[in-house]
């Protein structure tokens, strides 16, 4: 059965933007970017400038735009729904917590690993093994 409302999480990185285009190419659904800003983000800008709370929540929402943007330009979108939205906490919890408060049936995110995570977490990456470990729905990730 195809999804009816697909969650692509968003981070800043190259696979996660990935995720985003293979979720806009794969599923006509409705589609929404979360981009989760966490309490532990530095705060300091590249001009070493104090950055407000406001200021970091809109420049999450400026780059999840310019991703759906640059995934559109990728992918032909049609005239489906694509929503943007921003939350503040830590990244799975939040990921979870949206997925388990609003009408999304299917998860797509990019995975990650480093040097030093074991195996497992090394292929997916620890945001992406909580969420597919604990999602009540679906779970695509892209590597």
């Amino acid at each position: 059965m195809a999804p009816e409302h697909v969650l692509v999480p968003l981070d800043g990185s190259p696979l996660a933007d990935d995720a985003l285009a293979h979720a806009l190419e794969t599923f006509g659904c409705p589609i929404t970017v979360l981009n989760v800003v966490t309490p532990l983000d530095a705060t300091m800008s590249e001009g070493g400038v104090l950055e407000t709370d406001e200021e970091r929540l809109e420049a999450a929402r400026s780059h999840a735009e310019e991703a759906i943007r640059r995934a559109s330009r990728q992918v032909a979108t049609e005239k489906r729904t694509i929503e943007t939205v921003v939350e503040t906490g830590e990244p799975a919890e939040t990921i979870l917590a949206y997925v388990d408060t609003e009408d999304v049936d299917h998860v797509v995110l990019g995975g990650h690993g480093g040097p030093r995570m074991g195996a497992v977490r090394r292929l997916l990456g620890t945001v992406a093994t909580t969420v597919v470990g604990e999602a009540p729905v679906s779970v695509t990730v892209v590597r």
